[in-house]
């Protein structure tokens, strides 16, 4: 079985970050495992939603899981300050996974900020560039280029080719919905690939993002072709979010066990 380790943050109410890694890696049939950056607890109880974990920690982990299990591929999501990006960063060059998956977390379903301000250059020049692929949402692509948010077909290819330079191997934006249609974009430097699902009218969308990395880098550990692997981490995350849950409160979770391979 291939081993998967999620670098990221928890979310508390189970729909997104490393709660969501854990549960697509399950039903994608890959051994998972976990360093934490954060916890994100948003609630109308304590004044504070966000608590960040202290680097020893985020280090203990990191190595309990390649030197005790090993790793097939790594994906990182919410990392949060210059600190945390930069020590990553420095633990992925010593032990270089076969397979990295950026997912650059930003902002959050429910508003919150996942990622300092300051901390945007730093994951561009110290991630971004060992990465297999990076996978922003729209609005993650026009802050990583300091633009505004991309709303046609041509915008997303420009965004992606920008991008592209910033050194990953790979671009896929998910570029939610455009003309009607659900609509993401893969850049490998040489050939486009678009991917287009219907549109589903829903909020219930917490954790498509983490999903859609997650999955990718499951489909990655496992041998599939990045194209391959976009393809079934798109479907994955259409199923998701067309079964999507609600819970009566904000926006609801998609539903992580919907998609099932024929």
């Amino acid at each position: 079985m291939k081993r998967v380790l999620t670098i990221a943050g928890a979310a508390a109410q189970g729909s997104a970050g490393i709660q969501a890694d854990l549960k697509v890696f399950q039903e994608r049939k890959v051994y998972g495992m976990t360093a934490i950056t954060a916890t994100v607890a948003n609630n109308s109880r304590t004044k504070q939603g966000i608590f960040i974990r202290e680097m020893e920690e985020i280090e203990a982990q990191f190595f309990a899981a390649t030197e005790m299990v090993g790793v097939d591929a790594v994906k990182t999501g919410m990392l949060f300050s210059e600190e945390i990006i930069e020590r990553v960063a420095e633990l992925l060059q010593e032990y270089p996974p076969p397979v990295l998956v950026v997912d650059p977390v930003m902002v959050g379903k429910m508003g919150s900020q996942l990622l300092a301000d300051h901390a945007i250059e730093s994951l561009i020049r110290k991630l971004v560039p060992l990465a297999t692929v990076i996978t922003p949402n729209r609005l993650e692509a026009a802050h990583m280029l300091h633009d505004k948010i991309p709303e046609t077909k041509e915008e997303l290819e420009a965004y992606a080719k920008r991008l592209f330079v910033q050194g990953a191997k790979a671009v896929v934006i998910k570029g939610g919905v455009i003309d009607g249609k659900a609509i993401d974009i893969l850049y490998d430097g040489k050939e486009w690939e678009w991917m287009e699902a219907e549109a589903i009218d829903t909020i219930h969308t917490s954790g498509a993002g983490c999903s859609f990395a997650a999955c990718l880098t499951a489909e990655l550990a496992k041998g599939k072709s990045l194209k391959e692997a976009v393809y079934v981490s798109k479907k994955f995350v259409h199923e998701a979010i067309k079964h999507s849950l609600s819970f009566g409160k904000g926006i609801g979770s998609v539903n992580h066990g919907a998609f099932q391979e024929e």
